[in-house]
């Protein structure tokens, strides 16, 4: 078919409304001054001819297969198509060119409508190096664009603040870059200046992407199937999305329009650290982004290209997010999706360094890790081989430390691992003070996590105020993989061979003293963390297959671990906010998104590269998943419940309750589907246990009077419990994670977390950003009191609503800061979640100007209520926050987020497990 033909088919419709029949010698005409353009006379009339001839041809028929006889197409849509087969034909500098060429006509159709407004100043200079003088139109129609159905942006002195910013011959990338630092500084006053940044980010990456694949980045199809063609070659995509899936479905699936739900900080993070890249040019815009991670984990689908689209939609709504290692690999040839590492420490000096061999190997992966060291002998224990003695664990402890800073995650960002040793190791006095900034720093360890994996003997011994024993575990192997009862017999039998003399290498301890020197390095260092030893293995459900050792590196994994299992553990997490609709639980949407999010975690069990055999041989027996949630706050902002509330409390038991119930439902119907998973017989969930249950096993190894956890429930357990004897796809499934960078991609509270402040400026790797309530400015807004001198108010108080007595009660409770909610609410809540977790919960806790009371009451009745673990404790110390008027629209003139007292490594938000 030739173009001419085209002209008895397709219909044109005008700028103005009016249409004409096509004809191919616009086409022609345009290219071909396009190439001059760029040849001149050089180009050769063959040339000139052949190549204007052959793209009409293509446009023609484009449009011929795709509207048939008789359709009407906008000559903008001709126009774009031209651009497009052009560099697809591989002539870029045409096209560039042509565009250039599309961009002067409508200047000049700008200037004869009066449009065109040349600034009388300011030149800027083009690409070509050619200075225009700076349209002001072309200004207001890009903040225009920009601040479409936003609220309350000041269009007039975007543009007054953005001219005041830019100097004459300035390029015309820069310009955008004053807008975007100018909308910044409004970001306190009106959170949707953050979308308007957001937009502006999102123009900067599309042109990016469209240099990058020499496609129209608005053409999200074409972006992936390009960067599909380009990234298999270039080592960075996996050759199976090109094969396996049916493209044009998958990229008729994509939803640009989802993009307006970035804030600026999480499009900043996707930008910075998600996007793949070839040679550092971008290939991935947002939408082709998820849909890669959602293919990546439908490599192995009967209906992979149905899966994918499923999975698409799950992350692409916000509904749910999967963990940063997922995000990072999954659809990449490197895809180490996992996100936690757990690991056992054997006591001999080669299994030493192959933990450490396997260590960095996991980390270079972006894993975290959680090393459990109990087993390594004590200072002062005798070396059979050498027959010396033993420098003990810390040594070791420092090596572990320089792995980690070494070994950063691939480049992607800081290694991470946290070292757990039980409370009776005769070392733990000094492993408390591994962190202290004093003392021998050979024996200290500035960059490391630590946690105390403390056994419940050693909690009633501190309640009664008796003696505790310290014993090195070459003497006392065994109390290493006991708990509950028979721990307490093996553990008194070898108090009373000590006292004996049978076992000379001990020390005697208050018990007391010793859990106050635990608080007391809290209080100093953050480290070591408080975790229960107990609570994790009485309640695992894979007490059969082994011991859970430790926690892992934000201590809401408990997996069993030995020298020949490293336990693996995949994340992710629901978006709660988005699953509350009409002040209740949206039931039907949360059944959806947690039975996707089951089977997507499950996939990523066999689609996992392994850096080690012994991670996955563990990881394909048991099958582990850890599902979370986030948002949190955000939903409770949505309900109108305040955090310190009975009623927060009841919605906490409630919304685990719910998401347990279908996560359990759904591991066993995919058991059905794909078979249980190995090691299932003789688990709790073989014998119809499930973690509800569970705690009358902890309440038979400890005092009554020493467990405190609420019993109710709502739903049909019996029911479910009948399913789950069937069989179980996954070892464990429920697990809540910190989420920091997810949250901050979809812009909800981290995790279980309550808002940290109402307005503050936020620091990581992707820059620093302003950061406001949203729903604290919805309601203001709603009582006609939000205004710039609220917004001082806030910086004055620190975030605080509290002082600000014009705010009503009901909305000051409702805003309650982190540092300002009892912690007492902060353990309930995570006692209501933690009786429906087969896991455990990364619980911060937040106290304001902790004192050794404080302290006390809140650990004791973190263990009493049942938590397996808890997490950082966080201080407020005293923060210089600068104080400055919105006038000055300084970007950062709020209170920096500053580093709590007592966490003093580089990144609090770990991260890692993400």
């Amino acid at each position: 078919m030739t173009a001419q033909a085209d002209t008895t088919i397709l219909r044109v419709i005008k700028r103005d409304g009016s249409a004409q029949p096509f004809t191919a010698e616009r086409i022609r005409v345009a290219v071909a001054k396009a190439i001059l353009a760029v040849e001149g006379e050089q180009a050769g009339s063959e040339r000139l001819h052949q190549l204007a001839e052959r793209i009409a041809d293509h446009v023609g028929h484009l449009y011929q297969t795709r509207l048939g006889s008789g359709a009407a197409v906008h000559i903008e849509d001709i126009q774009d198509q031209v651009e497009l087969a052009l560099m697809r034909h591989g002539e870029q500098k045409i096209a560039r060119a042509y565009i250039l060429y599309r961009e002067e006509r409508a200047r000049e159709r700008a200037a004869a409508d009066g449009e065109y407004q040349p600034h009388p100043t300011l030149y800027v200079v083009k690409d070509d190096g050619d200075k225009s003088p700076l349209d002001l139109g072309w200004l207001r129609q890009t903040i225009a664009h920009m601040a479409e159905g936003l609220n309350d942006i000041d269009t007039v002195w975007l543009e007054n603040e953005t001219l005041d910013s830019v100097y004459d011959g300035i390029g015309i990338e820069n310009i955008e870059q004053a807008l975007l630092l100018s909308a910044r500084s409004k970001i306190e006053l009106e959170p949707d200046y953050s979308r308007f940044c957001a937009r502006l980010l999102l123009k900067r990456i599309k042109a990016e992407v469209g240099n990058s694949l020499g496609v129209d980045a608005d053409d999200q199809g074409a972006v992936l199937k390009k960067a599909i063609e380009l990234g298999v070659p270039a080592g960075r995509i996996d050759e199976r999305l090109g094969t396996l899936f049916d493209l044009d479905k998958i990229a008729a699936a994509l939803r640009p329009e989802r993009d307006q739900q970035f804030q600026y900080l999480g499009l900043q993070i996707v930008n910075d650290r998600y996007l793949l890249n070839i040679n550092g040019g971008r290939i991935e815009l947002p939408q082709t982004f998820y849909m890669r991670v959602a293919m990546g984990l439908a490599l192995n689908e009967d209906q992979p290209t149905e899966r994918a689209i499923e999975f698409y939609e799950l992350l692409s709504s916000f509904d749910y997010m999967a963990s940063t290692p997922t995000l990072f690999n999954a659809g990449t040839q490197h895809s180490q999706l996992s996100s936690c590492y757990l690991t056992t420490v054997p006591d001999d000096l080669s299994g030493i360094y192959e933990a450490m061999r396997d260590n960095a190997l996991l980390s270079k992966w972006a894993g975290g890790l959680g090393n459990d060291w109990t087993p390594v002998r004590s200072l002062g224990a005798h070396i059979h081989g050498t027959n010396g003695h033993s420098q003990g664990v810390v040594p070791f402890l420092k090596v572990a430390n320089d792995t980690a800073v070494a070994v950063n995650q691939g480049g992607k960002r800081k290694g991470a691992v946290c070292a757990y040793l039980e409370s009776w190791h005769l070392d733990i006095e000094e492993f408390l003070e591994l962190r202290k900034n004093t003392g021998d720093d050979r024996r200290r360890t500035h960059d490391m996590n630590t946690a105390n994996w403390v056994p419940d003997l050693f909690m009633e011994r501190v309640l009664n105020n008796q003696d505790w024993t310290l014993f090195s575990p070459s003497d006392v192997p065994d109390l290493h993989d006991l708990y509950g009862n028979a721990f307490r017999q093996a553990y008194e039998a070898y108090e009373e061979k000590a006292r004996n003399g049978e076992i000379k290498l001990h020390k005697v301890v208050k018990a007391e003293d010793l859990w106050k020197k635990m608080l007391s390095m809290l209080f100093e260092t953050g480290h070591p963390w408080i975790t229960f030893k107990d609570t994790c293995n009485l309640r695992s459900p894979q007490q059969h297959a082994g011991v859970v050792h430790s926690s892992n590196l934000c201590t809401e994994i408990t997996l069993n671990t030995s020298e020949d299992e490293i336990a693996v553990c995949n994340l992710g997490s629901v978006n709660l906010v988005n699953h509350v609709r009409d002040g209740k639980i949206d039931q039907a949407r949360l059944r959806r998104t947690v039975k996707t999010a089951v089977r997507m975690l499950d996939n990523v069990i066999d689609i996992n590269f392994y850096a080690v055999p012994q991670a996955k041989n563990s990881n394909l027996r048991h099958r582990p998943v850890g599902l979370g949630m986030m948002g949190f706050q955000d939903a409770l902002y949505k309900l109108g419940i305040a955090y310190a509330s009975n009623d927060a409390v009841e919605f906490a038991d409630r919304i685990t309750e719910e998401i347990s119930y279908v996560a359990l439902e759904s591991s066993a119907e995919l058991a059905q589907e794909r078979g249980a998973y190995k090691s299932f017989e003789g688990s709790l969930w073989s014998q119809g246990i499930l973690p509800i249950d569970s705690i009358e096993m902890l309440a038979a190894a400890r005092d009554e009077q020493h467990l405190r956890i609420d019993r109710s429930q709502r739903l049909d357990w019996a029911t479910l419990r009948s399913k789950v004897k069937q069989g179980m796809r996954n070892s464990n499934v429920l697990a809540i994670a910190p989420t920091a960078t997810i949250a901050n991609i979809i812009g909800v509270s981290q995790s279980i977390e309550p808002t940290y402040q109402n307005l503050y400026v936020k620091s990581n790797l992707s820059g620093e950003f302003t950061v406001v309530n949203p729903h604290l400015v919805a309601d203001l807004k709603a009582e006609g009191l939000w205004d710039a001198v609220m917004v001082n108010d806030l910086k004055f108080h620190n975030g605080s609503v509290l002082p600000i007595k014009r705010i009503p009660e009901h909305l000051r409770e409702k805003y309650r800061t982190a540092f300002e909610v009892e912690p007492r609410w902060l353990v309930e809540c995570g006692s209501r979640r933690q009786k429906w977790l087969d896991q455990a919960q990364s619980l911060n806790l937040y106290i304001d100007q902790p004192d050794g009371r404080k302290l006390d009451i809140t650990y004791k009745m973190a263990w009493l209520t049942g938590l397996k673990t808890t997490y950082y404790l966080r201080a407020m110390g005293a923060t210089a926050a600068e104080k400055s008027t919105v006038s000055q629209n300084q970007l950062n003139a709020v209170s920096a987020d500053p580093e709590p007292k007592m966490c003093l490594i580089d990144d609090p938000e770990c991260e890692a497990c993400q």
